[in-house]
């Protein structure tokens, strides 16, 4: 189990991390035609790929490094849930590479899974 967890960490984190910069760069590939194209084309003059790449980096770095991997697993979550709901709505071809990554990172989730327990509490009380 540790090998397969040190090979999803190592694939997940170096594919966010460097799909992660490549977002940070100026340079973007030309656009798909239609809506794919239009939405990230938007996106890309709003600076929200901007945000979405620095999430994707630090979430990518931490997940590699092996420290604060769960951190890095929280900050890759709504990013994988984004990738998946894009290719579903806009580009189905996308639909491959955005179910290999949210295996990687369910898997990751269900290995450290004791760290994230304390998120389902039922009654939280304050301390």
């Amino acid at each position: 189990m540790k090998v397969a967890v040190i090979i999803c960490r190592i694939l997940l984190g170096l594919g966010f991390t460097v799909f992660g910069l490549s977002k940070l760069l100026p340079y973007h590939p030309p656009m798909p035609p239609g809506d794919p194209g239009a939405w990230s084309t938007l996106m890309i003059h709003h600076h929200w790929m901007t945000v979405v790449g620095t999430f994707e980096t630090v979430g990518g770095l931490l997940v590699l490094s092996g420290r604060f991997v769960p951190l890095g697993l929280a900050l890759l979550a709504p990013v994988c849930v984004n990738v998946l709901l894009f290719g579903f709505f806009f580009l189905p071809a996308t639909l491959i590479s955005g179910g290999l990554v949210s295996f990687l990172e369910l898997f990751l989730l269900f290995a450290y899974r004791s760290y994230f327990a304390p998120l389902f509490t039922a009654r939280a009380e304050i301390s």
